[in-house]
């Protein structure tokens, strides 16, 4: 193995060699594995040879060659060494792997991971911010062992049991460098909000966070508040949160969960160089309520920030990984191969960043599959560590740098667990992006009534029929709100989320309650949950 800084010839050879990963040994050096060995307690207790560390070496060069052997990862790792006396064969790996245990490597990404951006580097913050997106992604495929199987279960569809174990990996990435700021994995069954939960402690109030329609729950996004933390999450569209107050942009602010929160509603289409149009709709929801300081066509652009992680998950899942199965047949070796690639994705994104920073260029022109060549290369030769930024690694991205991005569109296509070669059609072409020639982004006005005060409520139902003194106050509100706009038809559920009630059976109990109000002639029933102003005047007409 090479020491740092140490020419081939000269480096430490034989039984008790330090280690090293080519040109990323700067970001993993050895004191740093000495360091969480230690921690874990995983130091071998005698002399060996293959120490503890060359151990954790071994491990991360083991996910930089997905797709051969430990043998052969062991050849390619001792390659560029002048002189290796150890020979180990797959068992003595295999062994070594079992001893060093996925605790080490767990310690080992923790230290690694965190923000990557530079203060003031291109496409990392929206003002002041730090934007970071919370996803997960289930489709890693584990080898079809009964421990894999008893740990973490096979994913069910309707056309059957997927034909591997699947792992869940929930990440919260920083957007403008791609960079991890925490991960944790484990069985699918256990649910996108259990695992993204176990993230919330690495949010920090320079952050702003991005999430898709599967993060817009009211205790989520509490907790995610109760961080420091801004957010703006995409929600349902058939969402009707009440409207508190208007804002000339269109958005209008409501209350949830104790928030004050603002919600944007946009209409985007999409014009392709095919001729084709695409038209879809947006509501998100956002703690950014200045529709000054943060225009919602401002906030609409920068939700699609959140993408960044699916380009992440692409180059951790596909281009690192490279393999459609796993190595590993039970779950601790599961454990201590996930956290070796977290790790070795961490550094990679490390030295882009940097490389990229000092070109003062945007980290989304930065290739990971030209990094990932030029580590594997590094490792081989056994290349001393990278003293500066413009080293192996940094000078083979900053001189393939990818052009600016170009907006394209593509289908989405839902992953199929099962085998698809059958419902494959004989001649069908992979989709591809079809590039985008105009956006056209529309602010939607809310057609919702700002909720009456309960003040003004006795007012505009003063000439009604006598109310019960202990009518409900929502239900009073709403016989508010249908008589001060007559022109309308109000639909139940859309009243009973304007006034706040949410489960099944608040709203059940207040469709009831508004059935009786119309029996009692205060209310016209005009279909199933739809209801309208009485159509007699409240009032007597004045006398001619």
């Amino acid at each position: 193995m090479s020491e740092c800084g140490i020419a081939v010839s000269d480096r430490a050879s034989g039984l008790f060699a330090p280690g090293h990963l080519g040109a990323l040994t700067s970001l993993v050096p050895t004191e740093l594995v000495d360091a969480v060995l230690a921690a874990t307690g995983r130091t071998q207790r005698r002399l060996r040879m293959l120490p503890s560390r060359v151990g954790v070496y071994l491990v991360l060069a083991m996910v930089l060659f997905p797709q051969v052997g430990l043998a052969g990862v062991w050849v390619r790792l001792t390659a560029g060494l002048a002189q290796v006396v150890v020979s180990p064969s797959e068992k003595a790996l295999r062994d070594l792997r079992r001893r060093v245990g996925p605790e080490p490597l767990a310690a080992l990404f923790a230290t690694v991971a965190g923000p990557l951006g530079w203060p003031g580097q291109p496409g990392v913050r929206y003002r002041s911010w730090r934007t970071v997106a919370f996803d997960g992604c289930s489709s890693w495929k584990l080898p079809d062992t009964d421990r894999n199987r008893a740990r973490f279960g096979r994913v069910r569809q309707p056309a059957g049991v997927a034909a591997y174990p699947a792992l869940m990996l929930m990440a919260l990435v920083e957007t403008g460098t791609r960079g991890l700021i925490g991960a944790v994995f484990g069985p699918t069954s256990t649910g996108e909000f259990a695992w993204a939960r176990q993230l919330l402690p690495m949010l920090a109030p320079d952050m702003l966070v991005l999430a898709d329609r599967g993060f817009d729950a009211r205790k989520f996004l509490s907790q995610i508040s109760g961080t420091g933390a801004e957010f703006l999450v995409r929600a349902r569209v058939t969402r009707i949160l009440p409207a508190t107050e208007l804002l000339l942009d269109g958005s209008y602010l409501t209350r949830l969960g104790g928030m004050t929160l603002r919600v944007i509603t946009a209409r985007i289409e999409v014009a392709c160089a095919d001729g084709t149009v695409t038209t879809t709709e947006y509501r998100l929801l956002t703690t950014l309520t200045d529709h000054r300081t943060d225009p919602a066509q401002d906030l609409v652009l920068l939700y699609h920030e959140r993408w960044e992680i699916e380009t992440a998950f692409l180059a951790l899942r596909h281009t690192l990984a490279g393999r459609t199965v796993l190595r590993s047949g039970d779950p601790v070796g599961i454990a201590q191969e996930m956290w070796a690639l977290l790790t070795i994705y961490q550094v990679l994104r490390t030295a882009m960043t940097d490389a990229a920073a000092t070109a003062g260029a945007d980290p989304d022109r930065t290739g990971f599959t030209t990094a990932l060549a030029a580590a594997r290369d590094s490792l081989i030769l056994a290349e001393p560590a990278e003293t500066s930024l413009s080293g192996r690694i940094g000078t083979q991205v900053l001189a393939a740098m990818l052009p600016p991005r170009r907006p394209r569109t593509s289908p989405r296509a839902i992953k199929a667990a099962t085998p698809r070669y059958r419902a494959r059609h004989r001649g069908e072409q992979h989709r591809t992006g079809t590039p985008i020639t105009t956006i056209d982004i529309n602010i939607i006005p809310t057609d919702l009534p700002p909720t009456p005060p309960a003040l003004d409520a006795a007012i505009v139902l003063a000439d009604l029929p006598p109310l019960h003194p202990t009518t409900r106050p929502d239900v009073l509100q709403a016989l508010a709100i249908i008589h001060t706009h007559p022109d309308r038809t109000h639909r139940c559920a859309t009243l009973g989320r304007l006034l706040g009630l949410t489960t099944r059976r608040e709203l059940n109990a207040f469709g009831v309650a508004l059935r009786k109000q119309a029996r009692l002639g205060r209310i016209n029933k005009t279909g199933t949950g739809t209801y309208t102003a009485t159509t007699t005047p409240l009032t007597p007409p004045p006398n001619p």
